[in-house]
């Protein structure tokens, strides 16, 4: 039977979930949670910082995530790392004088984010067969979710203003996935991301506008 779902209850699972966890190991976690939650700020202000701060989390999510044998999941981060070094690059990058701007994808870039969603979603459940694991609905969440998330770092390399479109779906569900496993801190930074997320879609969008409007 499923625990009933309350603050106190919330509070006690977190505490028996790092009772027996050492104090260097919640330290590395603290980090990543902080950094991760800087890393989306910088990317909503259109900050650079946004790459060496999620390198930081990705990087350091990789050895919690390889310790924790966690193969899958420490995949994932290796991608985000790597797509951190094209986006800084490509953020950073002097093309006739100017660097990159926002901007909307166009019928090629949305092609291309189709097929990388599409060929993610083939590799996890390539990855789950190869390791005979029988598929539940959180495990088809999971394909869906890290599909979103693979195409929206490709976008937010491009700052492709549909980054955001994609994370915040892609972290609201990971709400539900996270509160239903009582992963209630990483629930909680999700539920961060989101709301991060959704702000820096507005603000984007209120960018784009103005310079439609001053053309």
């Amino acid at each position: 039977m499923t625990p009933t779902f309350s603050l106190p209850n919330m509070f006690e699972i977190i505490i028996q979930q790092y009772k027996n966890i050492p104090n260097w190991q919640i330290g590395l976690e603290l980090i990543v949670f902080i950094f991760g939650i800087l890393s989306v700020y910088f990317a909503k202000k259109e900050n650079i910082l946004v790459y060496p701060t999620g390198i930081i989390a990705t990087v350091l999510s990789i050895y919690i995530m390889y310790n924790a044998k966690y193969f899958a999941d420490m995949s994932i981060n290796i991608y985000y790392s790597v797509m951190s070094i094209y986006g800084w690059y490509q953020w950073k990058k002097i093309t006739n004088g100017t660097t990159l701007s926002i901007s909307r994808t166009n019928i090629k870039e949305k092609s291309i984010g189709v097929i990388l969603f599409i060929i993610t979603a083939i590799v996890c459940v390539f990855i789950y067969q190869f390791f005979d694991y029988k598929l539940q609905i959180n495990n088809y969440l999971d394909i869906f979710t890290t599909s979103l998330f693979f195409t929206a770092m490709w976008y937010m390399a491009r700052k492709k203003i549909e980054n955001w479109t994609l994370w915040i779906i892609g972290d609201a569900i990971c709400v539900y996935i996270f509160f239903d496993r009582h992963l209630y801190i990483i629930a909680i930074q999700y539920i961060i991301f989101t709301i991060l997320a959704l702000s820096a879609y507005l603000e984007w969008k209120k960018y784009l506008a103005k310079k439609i409007y001053n053309k």
